[in-house]
Protein backbone atom coordinates (compact mmCIF):
# COMPACT_ATOMS: atom_id res chain seq x y z
CA UNK A 1 0.00 0.00 0.00
CA UNK A 2 2.36 2.64 1.06
CA UNK A 3 5.05 1.34 -1.76
CA UNK A 4 2.29 2.09 -3.93
CA UNK A 5 1.45 5.19 -2.81
CA UNK A 6 5.10 6.85 -2.56
CA UNK A 7 5.27 5.49 -6.03
CA UNK A 8 1.91 7.10 -7.39
CA UNK A 9 3.34 9.91 -5.73
CA UNK A 10 6.81 10.44 -7.62
CA UNK A 11 4.98 9.83 -10.94
CA UNK A 12 3.34 12.79 -10.43
CA UNK A 13 5.95 14.89 -9.49
CA UNK A 14 8.17 13.24 -11.95
CA UNK A 15 5.70 14.02 -14.89
CA UNK A 16 5.08 17.61 -13.81
CA UNK A 17 8.66 18.43 -13.22
CA UNK A 18 10.69 16.14 -15.67
CA UNK A 19 13.50 14.86 -13.52
CA UNK A 20 13.66 11.65 -14.80
CA UNK A 21 14.38 12.92 -18.24
CA UNK A 22 17.00 15.64 -16.93
CA UNK A 23 18.72 13.13 -14.81
CA UNK A 24 18.72 10.15 -17.10
CA UNK A 25 21.25 11.50 -19.59
CA UNK A 26 23.99 12.09 -16.90
CA UNK A 27 23.10 8.94 -15.10
CA UNK A 28 23.59 6.55 -17.99
CA UNK A 29 25.69 8.00 -20.27
CA UNK A 30 28.08 5.58 -21.51
CA UNK A 31 31.64 5.59 -20.00
CA UNK A 32 34.94 4.05 -20.71
CA UNK A 33 35.23 0.53 -19.56
CA UNK A 34 39.24 0.80 -18.30
CA UNK A 35 37.32 4.07 -15.94
CA UNK A 36 38.73 2.76 -12.46
CA UNK A 37 39.72 4.09 -9.64
CA UNK A 38 42.20 6.76 -10.79
CA UNK A 39 39.36 8.35 -12.06
CA UNK A 40 37.11 9.11 -8.82
CA UNK A 41 38.81 12.07 -7.70
CA UNK A 42 36.88 14.44 -9.24
CA UNK A 43 33.32 13.23 -8.02
CA UNK A 44 35.76 13.04 -4.19
CA UNK A 45 36.06 16.80 -4.83
CA UNK A 46 32.35 17.46 -5.52
CA UNK A 47 32.06 15.14 -2.60
CA UNK A 48 33.91 17.50 -0.41
CA UNK A 49 32.25 20.81 -1.88
CA UNK A 50 29.14 19.31 -0.53
CA UNK A 51 30.24 18.55 3.09
CA UNK A 52 31.57 22.35 2.89
CA UNK A 53 28.27 23.75 1.57
CA UNK A 54 26.15 21.70 4.67
CA UNK A 55 28.44 22.11 7.26
CA UNK A 56 28.84 26.14 6.29
CA UNK A 57 25.28 26.40 6.42
CA UNK A 58 25.04 24.87 9.55
CA UNK A 59 28.01 26.79 11.32
CA UNK A 60 26.55 30.33 9.81
CA UNK A 61 23.12 30.39 12.15
CA UNK A 62 25.28 30.74 15.11
CA UNK A 63 28.17 32.80 13.70
CA UNK A 64 27.86 36.46 13.96
CA UNK A 65 30.11 38.19 11.93
CA UNK A 66 30.72 41.32 13.42
CA UNK A 67 34.29 42.80 14.94
CA UNK A 68 32.76 42.99 18.06
CA UNK A 69 31.35 39.03 18.50
CA UNK A 70 32.80 37.11 15.52
CA UNK A 71 35.61 35.95 17.91
CA UNK A 72 33.30 34.84 20.82
CA UNK A 73 30.74 33.39 18.33
CA UNK A 74 33.33 30.72 17.30
CA UNK A 75 34.36 30.21 20.96
CA UNK A 76 30.48 29.49 21.78
CA UNK A 77 30.63 27.49 18.66
CA UNK A 78 33.65 25.64 19.72
CA UNK A 79 32.83 25.19 23.59
CA UNK A 80 29.56 25.23 24.34
CA UNK A 81 27.20 24.21 21.15
CA UNK A 82 25.70 21.60 20.27
CA UNK A 83 28.12 19.05 17.86
CA UNK A 84 29.61 22.89 17.45
CA UNK A 85 33.17 21.89 17.63
CA UNK A 86 32.60 18.62 15.17
CA UNK A 87 30.93 21.15 12.64
CA UNK A 88 33.84 23.14 13.00
CA UNK A 89 36.08 20.20 12.38
CA UNK A 90 33.96 19.16 9.22
CA UNK A 91 34.67 22.39 7.69
CA UNK A 92 38.28 22.67 8.32
CA UNK A 93 38.75 19.07 6.93
CA UNK A 94 36.12 19.20 4.28
CA UNK A 95 38.22 21.88 2.74
CA UNK A 96 41.85 20.39 3.36
CA UNK A 97 40.50 17.41 1.18
CA UNK A 98 38.13 19.49 -1.46
CA UNK A 99 42.08 21.18 -2.40
CA UNK A 100 44.00 18.03 -1.99
CA UNK A 101 41.27 15.92 -4.51
CA UNK A 102 41.05 18.90 -6.77
CA UNK A 103 45.67 18.74 -7.16
CA UNK A 104 45.15 14.91 -7.77
CA UNK A 105 42.69 14.64 -9.90
CA UNK A 106 44.02 18.15 -11.96
CA UNK A 107 47.32 15.72 -12.02
CA UNK A 108 46.09 12.61 -12.86
CA UNK A 109 44.15 14.65 -15.49
CA UNK A 110 47.91 15.92 -16.78
CA UNK A 111 49.71 12.79 -16.41
CA UNK A 112 46.83 11.10 -18.37
CA UNK A 113 46.73 13.72 -21.20
CA UNK A 114 43.26 14.13 -20.49
CA UNK A 115 43.47 17.88 -21.08
CA UNK A 116 44.47 17.35 -25.20
CA UNK A 117 41.46 17.59 -27.86
CA UNK A 118 38.52 18.02 -27.23
CA UNK A 119 39.26 18.49 -23.70
CA UNK A 120 41.02 22.12 -23.56
CA UNK A 121 37.97 23.96 -21.98
CA UNK A 122 37.37 21.33 -19.05
CA UNK A 123 41.39 21.64 -18.33
CA UNK A 124 40.67 25.62 -18.12
CA UNK A 125 37.84 25.40 -16.18
CA UNK A 126 39.30 22.94 -14.02
CA UNK A 127 42.01 25.31 -13.06
CA UNK A 128 39.16 27.63 -12.52
CA UNK A 129 37.63 25.69 -9.78
CA UNK A 130 41.47 25.43 -7.98
CA UNK A 131 41.73 28.86 -7.88
CA UNK A 132 38.44 29.69 -6.34
CA UNK A 133 39.06 27.00 -3.84
CA UNK A 134 42.36 28.34 -2.59
CA UNK A 135 40.54 31.40 -2.45
CA UNK A 136 37.66 30.13 -0.01
CA UNK A 137 40.30 28.23 2.28
CA UNK A 138 42.19 31.72 1.93
CA UNK A 139 38.75 33.96 2.77
CA UNK A 140 37.66 31.14 5.48
CA UNK A 141 41.05 31.85 7.49
CA UNK A 142 39.86 35.25 8.42
CA UNK A 143 36.59 34.47 9.48
CA UNK A 144 38.20 32.70 12.71
CA UNK A 145 39.07 36.43 13.31
CA UNK A 146 41.77 35.57 15.63
CA UNK A 147 45.27 37.46 15.81
CA UNK A 148 46.72 35.28 13.42
CA UNK A 149 44.07 35.63 10.88
CA UNK A 150 44.08 39.14 11.21
CA UNK A 151 47.55 39.50 10.39
CA UNK A 152 47.56 37.33 7.73
CA UNK A 153 44.82 39.21 5.66
CA UNK A 154 47.30 42.50 6.79
CA UNK A 155 49.76 40.70 5.04
CA UNK A 156 48.01 40.09 2.01
CA UNK A 157 46.88 43.25 1.83
CA UNK A 158 50.26 44.58 1.95
CA UNK A 159 51.85 42.31 -1.04
CA UNK A 160 48.90 43.26 -3.36
CA UNK A 161 49.47 46.82 -2.46
CA UNK A 162 52.77 46.23 -4.33
CA UNK A 163 50.98 45.88 -7.56
CA UNK A 164 51.58 48.90 -9.69
CA UNK A 165 49.23 51.63 -10.72
CA UNK A 166 46.13 49.40 -9.19
CA UNK A 167 48.44 47.97 -5.38
CA UNK A 168 47.12 50.93 -3.39
CA UNK A 169 43.29 50.29 -4.47
CA UNK A 170 43.41 46.26 -4.16
CA UNK A 171 44.50 46.34 -0.75
CA UNK A 172 42.09 49.14 0.02
CA UNK A 173 39.13 46.59 -1.28
CA UNK A 174 41.00 43.85 0.72
CA UNK A 175 40.62 45.49 3.77
CA UNK A 176 37.47 47.43 3.65
CA UNK A 177 39.27 50.33 4.27
CA UNK A 178 43.16 51.77 5.21
CA UNK A 179 42.84 49.19 8.25
CA UNK A 180 41.63 45.42 9.42
CA UNK A 181 38.07 45.99 10.93
CA UNK A 182 34.41 45.44 10.68
CA UNK A 183 34.47 46.30 7.27
CA UNK A 184 36.96 43.43 6.86
CA UNK A 185 35.44 40.77 8.41
CA UNK A 186 31.92 41.56 6.60
CA UNK A 187 33.52 41.74 3.40
CA UNK A 188 35.68 38.29 3.57
CA UNK A 189 32.10 36.84 4.95
CA UNK A 190 30.33 37.68 1.94
CA UNK A 191 33.06 36.90 -0.12
CA UNK A 192 33.43 33.16 1.86
CA UNK A 193 29.91 32.63 1.85
CA UNK A 194 28.53 33.97 -1.13
CA UNK A 195 30.47 35.23 -3.94
CA UNK A 196 32.85 32.17 -4.11
CA UNK A 197 30.50 29.26 -3.54
CA UNK A 198 28.38 30.95 -6.60
CA UNK A 199 31.19 31.43 -9.12
CA UNK A 200 32.25 27.74 -8.04
CA UNK A 201 28.35 26.33 -8.69
CA UNK A 202 28.81 27.95 -12.00
CA UNK A 203 32.23 26.60 -12.82
CA UNK A 204 30.79 23.38 -12.00
CA UNK A 205 27.61 23.06 -13.80
CA UNK A 206 30.16 24.00 -16.49
CA UNK A 207 32.64 21.83 -15.93
CA UNK A 208 30.35 19.06 -15.64
CA UNK A 209 28.48 20.13 -19.15
CA UNK A 210 31.72 20.03 -20.94
CA UNK A 211 32.09 16.18 -19.34
CA UNK A 212 28.71 15.27 -20.74
CA UNK A 213 29.51 16.62 -23.90
CA UNK A 214 33.25 15.35 -24.80
CA UNK A 215 33.13 12.16 -22.33
CA UNK A 216 35.51 11.03 -20.10
CA UNK A 217 38.51 10.37 -21.07
CA UNK A 218 39.53 6.59 -21.79
CA UNK A 219 42.57 4.90 -19.95
CA UNK A 220 45.89 6.14 -22.61
CA UNK A 221 47.65 3.38 -24.63
CA UNK A 222 50.74 4.09 -25.92
CA UNK A 223 51.08 4.66 -29.23
CA UNK A 224 47.76 6.10 -29.43
CA UNK A 225 48.10 9.46 -30.76
CA UNK A 226 45.12 12.42 -30.46
CA UNK A 227 44.44 13.66 -33.86
CA UNK A 228 41.53 16.52 -33.98
CA UNK A 229 40.41 15.45 -37.48
CA UNK A 230 39.64 11.58 -36.13
CA UNK A 231 39.64 11.40 -32.10
CA UNK A 232 35.74 11.84 -32.35
CA UNK A 233 35.20 9.15 -34.03
CA UNK A 234 37.43 7.24 -32.49
CA UNK A 235 36.11 7.43 -29.42
CA UNK A 236 32.05 6.90 -30.34
CA UNK A 237 34.13 3.72 -31.96
CA UNK A 238 35.06 2.71 -28.24
CA UNK A 239 32.43 3.65 -26.47
CA UNK A 240 30.05 1.39 -28.59
CA UNK A 241 32.67 -1.12 -28.11
CA UNK A 242 34.00 -1.18 -24.68
CA UNK A 243 30.93 1.13 -23.20
CA UNK A 244 29.60 1.06 -19.89
CA UNK A 245 26.72 3.03 -18.40
CA UNK A 246 27.43 5.95 -15.73
CA UNK A 247 25.08 4.27 -13.44
CA UNK A 248 26.02 1.86 -11.66
CA UNK A 249 28.63 0.35 -13.59
CA UNK A 250 31.33 3.11 -13.30
CA UNK A 251 29.64 5.40 -10.34
CA UNK A 252 29.51 2.79 -7.34
CA UNK A 253 33.23 3.52 -7.50
CA UNK A 254 32.66 6.97 -6.77
CA UNK A 255 30.43 6.51 -4.15
CA UNK A 256 32.95 3.73 -1.92
CA UNK A 257 35.34 6.58 -2.42
CA UNK A 258 33.60 9.75 -1.46
CA UNK A 259 31.72 7.78 1.14
CA UNK A 260 35.19 6.87 2.51
CA UNK A 261 36.67 10.21 1.93
CA UNK A 262 33.63 12.01 4.01
CA UNK A 263 33.98 8.70 7.06
CA UNK A 264 37.82 9.73 7.40
CA UNK A 265 36.95 13.81 8.20
CA UNK A 266 34.15 13.14 10.66
CA UNK A 267 36.24 10.63 12.25
CA UNK A 268 39.57 13.63 12.12
CA UNK A 269 36.28 16.03 13.25
CA UNK A 270 35.43 14.25 15.63
CA UNK A 271 38.82 12.91 17.14
CA UNK A 272 41.61 15.81 15.91
CA UNK A 273 39.05 18.38 16.46
CA UNK A 274 39.18 21.74 14.89
CA UNK A 275 42.26 23.74 14.69
CA UNK A 276 42.54 25.82 17.81
CA UNK A 277 41.49 29.73 17.96
CA UNK A 278 44.68 31.56 18.62
CA UNK A 279 44.27 35.13 21.07
CA UNK A 280 41.66 37.67 20.14
CA UNK A 281 43.41 40.36 17.03
CA UNK A 282 45.17 42.90 18.67
CA UNK A 283 46.66 45.46 16.10
CA UNK A 284 48.80 47.12 18.72
CA UNK A 285 50.69 43.38 19.26
CA UNK A 286 52.95 42.21 16.17
CA UNK A 287 54.42 39.03 17.09
CA UNK A 288 51.69 37.54 15.95
CA UNK A 289 53.84 34.93 13.44
CA UNK A 290 51.16 34.96 11.15
CA UNK A 291 50.95 31.99 8.47
CA UNK A 292 48.18 30.79 6.97
CA UNK A 293 46.76 27.05 6.42
CA UNK A 294 48.49 24.38 5.25
CA UNK A 295 47.69 24.13 1.83
CA UNK A 296 49.00 28.05 1.22
CA UNK A 297 52.20 26.77 3.42
CA UNK A 298 54.43 26.21 1.19
CA UNK A 299 53.81 29.55 -0.97
CA UNK A 300 54.34 31.47 2.63
CA UNK A 301 57.74 29.60 2.49
CA UNK A 302 58.34 30.90 -0.64
CA UNK A 303 57.65 34.37 -0.24
CA UNK A 304 59.63 34.31 3.20
CA UNK A 305 62.98 32.97 1.85
CA UNK A 306 62.76 35.46 -0.70
CA UNK A 307 66.04 37.70 -0.84
CA UNK A 308 64.77 41.46 0.27
CA UNK A 309 65.91 42.65 -3.06
CA UNK A 310 63.57 40.64 -5.16
CA UNK A 311 60.35 40.26 -3.41
CA UNK A 312 58.66 42.55 -4.83
CA UNK A 313 59.17 40.78 -8.28
CA UNK A 314 58.53 37.49 -6.93
CA UNK A 315 55.15 38.90 -5.03
CA UNK A 316 53.99 40.04 -8.54
CA UNK A 317 55.94 37.53 -10.51
CA UNK A 318 55.20 34.35 -8.80
CA UNK A 319 51.81 34.13 -8.91
CA UNK A 320 51.19 35.18 -12.81
CA UNK A 321 54.12 32.41 -13.85
CA UNK A 322 52.58 29.84 -11.64
CA UNK A 323 48.84 30.55 -13.29
CA UNK A 324 50.57 30.73 -16.57
CA UNK A 325 52.19 27.07 -16.43
CA UNK A 326 49.17 25.64 -14.76
CA UNK A 327 46.98 27.29 -17.82
CA UNK A 328 49.58 26.38 -20.60
CA UNK A 329 49.31 22.92 -21.02
CA UNK A 330 46.27 23.15 -23.61
CA UNK A 331 47.45 25.90 -25.60
CA UNK A 332 51.04 23.85 -25.84
CA UNK A 333 50.28 20.67 -26.83
CA UNK A 334 46.35 19.43 -27.10
CA UNK A 335 46.99 16.56 -29.62
CA UNK A 336 49.80 13.66 -29.89
CA UNK A 337 50.67 11.35 -27.68
CA UNK A 338 49.16 10.94 -23.92
CA UNK A 339 50.11 7.90 -22.28
CA UNK A 340 52.80 8.96 -19.33
CA UNK A 341 54.69 6.31 -20.82
CA UNK A 342 56.01 8.03 -23.84
CA UNK A 343 55.55 11.48 -22.29
CA UNK A 344 58.56 11.27 -19.64
CA UNK A 345 58.59 14.97 -19.46
CA UNK A 346 55.24 15.85 -17.91
CA UNK A 347 56.33 12.48 -15.38
CA UNK A 348 58.83 14.89 -14.59
CA UNK A 349 56.98 17.93 -14.31
CA UNK A 350 55.04 16.14 -11.91
CA UNK A 351 57.21 14.98 -9.49
CA UNK A 352 59.26 18.09 -9.76
CA UNK A 353 55.60 19.87 -8.83
CA UNK A 354 55.35 17.30 -5.46
CA UNK A 355 59.13 17.48 -4.71
CA UNK A 356 59.05 21.53 -5.08
CA UNK A 357 55.52 22.24 -3.09
CA UNK A 358 56.41 19.41 -0.17
CA UNK A 359 59.89 21.00 0.45
CA UNK A 360 58.39 24.45 0.86
CA UNK A 361 55.68 23.02 2.68
CA UNK A 362 58.27 21.67 5.03
CA UNK A 363 59.98 24.37 5.93
CA UNK A 364 57.02 26.31 5.94
CA UNK A 365 56.25 24.38 8.48
CA UNK A 366 59.23 24.84 10.54
CA UNK A 367 59.64 28.60 9.49
CA UNK A 368 62.76 29.02 10.95
CA UNK A 369 63.25 32.64 9.89
CA UNK A 370 60.58 33.30 12.39
CA UNK A 371 61.30 34.52 16.05
CA UNK A 372 59.18 32.02 18.77
CA UNK A 373 57.52 34.28 20.85
CA UNK A 374 56.51 31.42 23.35
CA UNK A 375 59.27 29.86 23.93
CA UNK A 376 59.13 29.02 27.65
CA UNK A 377 63.06 29.71 29.76
CA UNK A 378 65.40 26.99 29.98
CA UNK A 379 65.38 25.06 32.62
CA UNK A 380 68.47 24.51 35.07
CA UNK A 381 69.74 21.07 33.42
CA UNK A 382 70.32 23.06 30.08
CA UNK A 383 71.58 26.27 31.85
CA UNK A 384 73.94 24.54 33.96
CA UNK A 385 73.63 26.51 37.23
CA UNK A 386 70.97 27.74 39.25
CA UNK A 387 72.27 30.58 40.70
CA UNK A 388 75.14 33.01 40.18
CA UNK A 389 76.45 35.35 36.55
CA UNK A 390 75.64 32.11 34.41
CA UNK A 391 71.91 31.28 35.46
CA UNK A 392 71.09 35.00 36.18
CA UNK A 393 72.75 35.68 32.22
CA UNK A 394 70.57 32.92 30.91
CA UNK A 395 67.31 34.31 32.59
CA UNK A 396 68.15 37.71 30.71
CA UNK A 397 68.44 35.39 27.62
CA UNK A 398 65.00 34.70 27.92
CA UNK A 399 63.71 37.94 29.03
CA UNK A 400 65.13 40.10 26.31
CA UNK A 401 63.74 38.09 23.62
CA UNK A 402 66.98 36.50 22.42
CA UNK A 403 65.51 32.91 22.98
CA UNK A 404 62.99 33.98 20.47
CA UNK A 405 65.66 33.87 17.53
CA UNK A 406 68.69 31.75 19.01
CA UNK A 407 68.50 27.69 19.51
CA UNK A 408 70.53 26.48 22.62
CA UNK A 409 70.42 22.47 23.20
CA UNK A 410 67.33 22.44 20.82
CA UNK A 411 65.35 25.12 22.64
CA UNK A 412 64.62 28.36 21.19
CA UNK A 413 64.25 29.65 17.71
CA UNK A 414 66.14 29.25 14.74
CA UNK A 415 66.08 32.51 12.61
CA UNK A 416 69.27 33.59 14.48
CA UNK A 417 72.85 31.62 15.02
CA UNK A 418 73.07 28.33 16.94
CA UNK A 419 74.39 29.26 20.18
CA UNK A 420 74.58 25.48 21.56
CA UNK A 421 78.29 25.68 21.69
CA UNK A 422 79.36 29.41 20.95
CA UNK A 423 81.44 29.38 23.83
CA UNK A 424 83.85 26.86 21.62
CA UNK A 425 83.84 29.51 18.70
CA UNK A 426 83.69 33.33 20.06
CA UNK A 427 85.85 34.97 22.63
CA UNK A 428 84.21 36.48 25.79
CA UNK A 429 84.93 39.65 23.74
CA UNK A 430 83.83 38.40 20.85
CA UNK A 431 80.64 37.88 22.07
CA UNK A 432 80.58 41.16 23.94
CA UNK A 433 80.99 42.80 20.50
CA UNK A 434 78.48 41.16 19.03
CA UNK A 435 75.36 41.87 21.84
CA UNK A 436 76.74 45.76 21.67
CA UNK A 437 76.95 46.01 18.22
CA UNK A 438 74.13 43.92 16.67
CA UNK A 439 74.39 42.14 13.21
CA UNK A 440 72.30 40.95 10.34
CA UNK A 441 68.34 41.08 11.90
CA UNK A 442 69.71 41.87 15.29
CA UNK A 443 69.14 44.91 17.13
CA UNK A 444 71.88 46.45 18.83
CA UNK A 445 71.77 46.05 22.68
CA UNK A 446 74.47 48.49 23.80
CA UNK A 447 71.75 51.50 24.33
CA UNK A 448 69.48 49.08 26.24
CA UNK A 449 71.65 47.12 28.49
CA UNK A 450 73.08 47.97 31.54
CA UNK A 451 77.00 47.11 32.12
CA UNK A 452 76.39 44.42 34.83
CA UNK A 453 73.39 42.49 32.48
CA UNK A 454 75.61 42.91 29.55
CA UNK A 455 78.40 40.66 31.47
CA UNK A 456 75.76 38.02 32.53
CA UNK A 457 74.33 37.39 29.15
CA UNK A 458 78.37 37.16 28.01
CA UNK A 459 78.81 34.73 30.82
CA UNK A 460 75.75 32.54 29.54
CA UNK A 461 77.04 32.88 25.73
CA UNK A 462 80.75 31.78 26.90
CA UNK A 463 79.28 29.24 28.93
CA UNK A 464 77.57 27.33 26.26
CA UNK A 465 80.58 24.62 25.04
CA UNK A 466 80.81 21.59 23.85
CA UNK A 467 82.83 20.13 26.76
CA UNK A 468 79.87 20.93 29.31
Amino acid sequence: MIKRLLKSAWATIDDRTGVSSMLAPMLTHPVPRGARWWYVFGSATMFAFIIQILSGITLAFSYIASSSQAYDTLLFITNQAPFGSMLRGLHYYGASAMVLMVGIHMGQVFLFGSYKFPREMNWISGVVLLVLTLGMGFTGQLLRWDQNATWSVVVGAEQAGRAPFIGERMAHFILGGDTVGGATLSRFFVIHVFLIPAFIFLGLGLHLLLVMRHGISEPPVPGELVDPKTYRARYQKHLVKDGVPFWPDAAWRDVVFGGAMAIGILVLAIFVGPPKIGAPPDPSIISADPRPDWYLLWYFAVLALSPPKLETLIILGAPLLIGGLIFSPPFLSNRGERSARRRPWAVAIAVMTVVMIGSFWILGARSGWSPKFDEPPLTADVVGATEGPVAEGAKLFHDKGCLSCHLIAGHGGRRGPDLTHMGDLLTRADITIRISNGGTNMPAFAGTLAPQDLEKLVAFIASRKASR
